[in-house]
């Protein structure tokens, strides 16, 4: 089985598109059982944020599953797969690794170094596990991927600035010590937006949740005030600033609610704030358009480089570890085969003397197991060492013609489980 990964970001589509082809909630949860229901595919997990849409999925067959995954996005979205396609990428097998490092790293990310991104897919893996459509493949392989983002993001400063979506829409704010904002929601970009805002100097800070009480623990942390979701329009005709990221699927902030300047900020795809409020005088409407046409965040820092060389770093050792582990059936079964011939001829041994004393009889065992042992450690070794190189599954093929071997043996198996 191969790595696939099938997607579009807002390197390849605009945001127009990315909002339409978003998916959470239970919308997510059947577009993940329906990828992994398909023939060709054997593990899977979507990954779905403001920033990008992306399947990554298992596979034996390559073109077959491209094709699926593309017509499944295309149903799920309601977009049509001629129009869907122009926008989406492809990356397999070694591709696919590099991509999904680089992602996590935040090096793909509309603002350049990001941190969310790690958080997101995190829960796109454990949406995942829950719900049965990830095996030992992909589940190593985003671990891993969680593993190289910690590393980028701890090592190499790249999110130093604490890099956001966050931070590059309030960038279009002006000066914010004075003024109150509103934020509507407390799901993780909520509470990057309701600490963003303490940090910035803000000190009345208002939280609106459907769950109260989750709304309430938010604006505890930020020294502010919880309302319920019924307040919303009460709260944001009060507000100086008001930013949203609910994932509510319809327009929760409307131009009936506005009659005073005020700067909104709106993340969420599908968007929370209907773009008719551009049109009431003194609102400034900022959302993933905006930040994106901008440009701020997505220009490199110096940290950029250094991440770049890390992914290259980790990528190597993935790929040399997955290579290596391949052949590691064929090497049990061989050792396995030796243990048998071993086994069987001991016993005809001491079929044919059996006044041998019990010192003798392990002497001759050890001996002959030593023997085997020897002979076997420098081709087991070497071909584990040459499966890293272009090629060297082959070196692993020619055990197994060689010796007879079938790696799928039950004991071989089991063995390689342990």
């Amino acid at each position: 089985m191969s790595v696939l990964a099938v997607g579009l970001s807002h390197r390849t589509a605009p945001v127009g598109l990315l909002e339409r082809v978003s998916v959470s909630g239970d919308a997510l949860v059947k577009l993940l059982h329906d990828v992994q229901h398909d023939p060709c595919v054997a593990e899977a997990m979507v990954v779905s944020t403001c920033n990008r849409v992306e399947v990554y999925v298992t596979v034996d067959r390559f073109h077959a599953a491209v094709t699926s995954i593309s017509e499944l996005l295309g149903v799920h979205s309601g977009v049509p797969v001629d129009e869907l396609i122009p926008h989406l990428y492809v990356h397999y097998e070694e591709r696919a690794v590099e991509h999904l490092f680089s992602v996590v790293c935040g090096l793909d990310s509309m603002v350049v170094g990001e941190q969310q991104i790690l958080g997101q897919v995190r829960q796109a893996l454990k949406l995942a596990q829950r719900q049965g459509t990830v095996g030992a493949t992909l589940n190593d392989l985003v671990q891993q991927a969680l593993r190289v983002g910690k590393r980028a993001h701890h090592d190499t400063g790249i999110d130093k600035h604490g890099a956001s979506l966050v931070t590059a829409g309030l960038a279009l704010a002006g000066e914010l010590p004075g003024r109150r904002a509103l934020v509507i929601g407390a799901g993780s970009m909520s509470s990057l937006a309701a600490a963003t805002l303490a940090r910035a100097g803000v000190t009345d800070i208002v939280v609106a949740n459907r769950t109260y009480e989750r709304g309430a623990r938010l604006a505890a942390t930020v020294g502010g005030r919880a309302v319920g979701f019924a307040a919303v329009p009460e709260e944001v005709a009060a507000a100086d600033i008001v930013i949203t990221c609910t994932g509510a699927g319809r327009h929760i902030v409307t131009p009936d609610m506005l009659g005073k300047p005020v700067f909104l900020l709106d993340l969420a795809l599908p968007h929370d704030i209907d773009p008719a409020v551009r049109g009431v005088p003194g609102v400034t409407l900022v959302d993933l358009e905006t930040i994106q046409e901008s440009g701020i965040g997505s220009r490199e820092g110096d940290a950029v480089p250094t991440v770049r060389r890390l992914v290259a770093e980790e990528l190597r050792a993935y790929l040399d570890a997955e290579r290596a582990s391949r052949v590691t059936p064929t090497v049990v079964a061989l050792r396995s085969k030796a243990a048998g011939v071993v086994e069987s001829e001991l016993g005809r041994l001491l079929m044919r003397v059996p006044d041998l004393d019990e010192r003798a009889r392990d002497e001759v065992a050890m001996t002959v197991q030593r023997v085997v042992d020897k002979l076997l450690h420098e081709p087991t070794v070497r071909v584990k060492q040459l499966a890293t190189c272009p090629g060297g599954d082959h070196y692993a093929e020619a055990l197994r013609e060689l010796f007879n071997l079938d790696p799928k043996m039950p004991e071989a198996v089991r063995e390689v489980e342990l």
